[in-house]
């Protein structure tokens, strides 16, 4: 690039720099209103919270600590020095929560304000001085920094970004773009960011220090601005138009924690949790880079009228390299109900002494109508009404067990859970509820009679939480059947919203427990019989959230028992591990689970070479490719050519081939061996042959 051409570019960047606003380079201030309010959110944290508060020096270090990782988390803008001029704020968030006194807190993120500043003017500059696209060098760079020293100097700094530059030009490469490409894609990147921190006014600050303040008592735990507060509501009216997907910041970028059952992501099949967007397009309009952007403006992007198309530019969850992005198109829309119904089929069992016909009922949520419901309608709909209808219909057809799939449930209408309960046992409390002073409320179903009293197991994973853990934890309580799959997410508390005078506060108020005593906070439900998992407990769930509450128990209440199933767990166990280690799609699950594993472990930095990067990758995703074709190959499909294939392939399979379904699928129809041993099992103890 020429030097005239750079001196231009850097002129026109200066005149943007001066048209963000004179006063972008003022000092930013707290007003009155949010003075007014961090009195108000210490008063409910203090009294409100479930927890026991104590705003002390203890307090105040963890919510100072959790102030610097908001604000600068893979410590790359502040020095050492910078830490250390603001260390006296450490015992002094409780000081400047009760009283009012925010200037520490402003007075800390301006100066992270100036040093990132500095630090994108340093990277537009680089650019325009016209980068070395030469990746030949041996350097590497460290991923995650979350827990790395601060920097002990500018020059330090220098040589981390300077490697931070590349890694983004290399990227970039790899995927095909030209030197002219990468640049404008890289000068877009960090102007953009540029411009988003100039924007950047006293309302945004505070919500950071308020993210400090209750982050720093448990994750569900937070201050909504009147911006936020309006999103949320949004989205518990369930009117959100957008792709249905639940997102979460991870470092710098933004990770798919769920997809909302029914929703346009999850119909579309091209988004999986653990994935990370990296741009965001509109139609045909130019992808946006999105790296390093806040979760709120990411969600304002992606969000949209009903009927339009967003393009996502997604790294997939389990991709060894950043430069394995691709593009994916979800048309906007509402969530679809009939999606969110319960549904029911038959799946047969070979045995020697012939066919076991299983039951098998979706749960995606537990919904109900409640507006019909309170207007006294009868014929209102409900997760217990659906499921009673399809038990009916199945026990017509003829079962020999049932099973409940509550995978991917990520819970809803408490009542529902309750009720449900009570389709399969003769009344009986399902769940118990601490409050803030002990107080402990009683919930449970409180009708006669069952209408199903037969083998019942309960299918979950990573992605089943709340009202679905109460519910596998009462089936296991009970005695009344089975849990499968894998550890649940261990969302075990209860939330409330309430109005401040700027803004609002949700707050944690309760707790939930299990019959048995037991919370499902944090640990989540057990599985009887464990499956393997391709979902990281460290990278999604309960334990995985910053100061998550601890599990722990209460008393145990009065309850009966309905069977003894794990006196079977032995054999079921024995039996189940003889069909895994020989049926191809559960070798094939468990050796991918095993090779996420060691990934993990090894993905702790990247080549800046890129020879030796695209060998690193491409060994890697040739295990991965090699899994996978062991798989089709035993079950008598084609093989792949690439790995990237086998993520398509089950996107845009929609044939009756069960077989080639290998993480949903196979676990359903492995659930239902372990069901149908587990029926004979049960009726050989009733005729009195154990």
């Amino acid at each position: 690039m020429s030097q005239l051409v750079a001196l231009w570019r850097r002129a026109a960047l200066l005149v943007v720099l001066l048209l963000v606003s004179a006063t972008a380079l003022a000092r930013i201030e707290p007003d009155e209103t949010h003075l007014q309010v961090a009195g108000e959110v210490a008063e409910s944290l203090r009294y409100g919270h479930y927890a026991n508060v104590e705003f002390d020096d203890e307090w105040s270090q963890t919510a100072y600590a959790r102030y610097l990782d908001i604000l600068d988390g893979q410590r790359a803008f502040l020095l050492e020095s910078d830490v250390a001029d603001f260390e006296h704020l450490a015992n002094r968030f409780d000081d400047m929560l009760l009283d009012g006194d925010l200037d520490g807190a402003y007075d800390l993120y301006q100066r992270y304000h100036d040093r990132a500043r500095a630090r994108y003017e340093w990277l537009l500059e680089r650019i325009d001085e016209g980068m070395s696209l030469t990746f030949d060098s041996d350097d590497r760079l460290e991923t995650d920094r979350s827990d790395a020293e601060w920097s002990s100097s500018e020059a330090e700094l220098d040589e981390l970004w300077r490697k931070r530059l590349k890694n983004a030009a290399l990227t970039l490469d790899i995927s095909g773009q030209s030197r002219d490409d990468i640049e404008a894609n890289l000068r877009q990147r960090y102007e953009g960011q540029l411009t988003r921190l100039k924007q950047t006014n006293g309302e945004d600050v505070f919500g950071l220090f308020m993210a400090a303040v209750t982050g720093s008592i448990d994750p569900h735990t937070e201050y909504l601005s009147p911006h936020q507060g309006e999103s949320f509501d949004i989205q518990m009216r369930l009117s959100l138009e957008g792709i249905g997907a639940m997102l979460q910041s991870d470092g710098e970028y933004v990770k798919v924690t769920s997809l909302v059952p029914g929703g346009p992501a999850d119909r579309a099949g091209v988004l999986e949790p653990t994935d990370r967007i990296v741009g965001v397009g509109q139609e045909d309009g130019e992808m946006i880079n999105v790296v390093g952007m806040r979760l709120d403006e990411v969600v304002d992007l992606i969000r949209g009228p009903k009927g339009s198309v967003v393009r996502l530019d997604v790294v997939p969850g389990e991709a060894v390299d950043m430069t394995r992005s691709h593009e994916v198109e979800i048309t906007r829309d509402t969530v679809d109900l009939e999606e969110q119904a319960a549904k029911g089929e038959i799946i047969e069992v070979e045995r020697d002494d012939g066919v076991r016909r299983i039951g098998v009922i979706t749960i995606p949520t537990f919904y109900v109508d409640f507006d019909a419901w309170q207007a006294g309608e009868e014929d209102y709909r409900s997760t217990t009404r659906d499921v009673a209808r399809e038990i009916e219909r199945l026990q017509d057809e003829g079962i020999d067990g049932l099973m409940l799939d509550l995978r991917n449930n990520g819970g809803g209408a408490l009542q529902e859970a309750n009720s449900l309960l009570g389709l399969f046992i003769d009344r009986g409390p399902t769940v118990q509820v601490r409050d803030a002073q002990g107080r402990i409320n009683l919930y449970g179903d409180t009708d006669s009679g069952a209408l199903y009293d037969g083998p019942l197991v309960v299918l979950v994973n990573r992605l089943s939480a709340s009202a679905s853990e109460i519910l596998a934890g009462a089936v296991q309580d009970y005695g009344r059947g089975l849990v499968l799959g894998n550890a649940t997410f261990g969302k075990g508390t209860v939330q409330t919203l309430s109005d401040l005078s700027h803004g609002q506060i949700k707050l944690t108020r309760a707790k939930f427990y299990r019959i048995s005593g037991e919370s499902t906070q944090h640990r989540g439900v057990e599985p009887d019989i464990l499956f393997p998992n391709l979902i990281d407990p460290e990278r999604i769930g309960e334990s995985s959230l910053d100061n998550a509450l601890e599990w722990d128990t209460v008393r145990e209440v009065q309850y009966r028992t309905y069977g003894e199933p794990w006196e079977y767990l032995e054999t079921l166990r024995d039996r189940h591990s003889r069909r895994a280690d020989t049926h191809p799609n559960f070798v094939y699950l468990e050796q991918r689970a095993e090779l996420a594993d060691e990934m993990r472990e090894e993905r702790t930095s990247v080549s800046l070479d890129r020879e030796q990067r695209q060998r690193e990758v491409e060994e890697q995703e040739a295990a991965q490719l090699a899994l996978e074709n062991q798989r089709r190959e035993a079950l008598g499909l084609e093989p792949l050519e690439e790995w990237a294939d086998a993520r398509d392939d089950d996107a845009s399979d929609q044939s009756d081939d069960q077989e080639d379904e290998p993480v949903d699928r196979a676990q359903v129809l492995e659930a239902a061996e372990i069901l149908a041993d587990y029926a004979e099992l049960s009726q050989r103890r009733l005729a009195g042959n154990p």
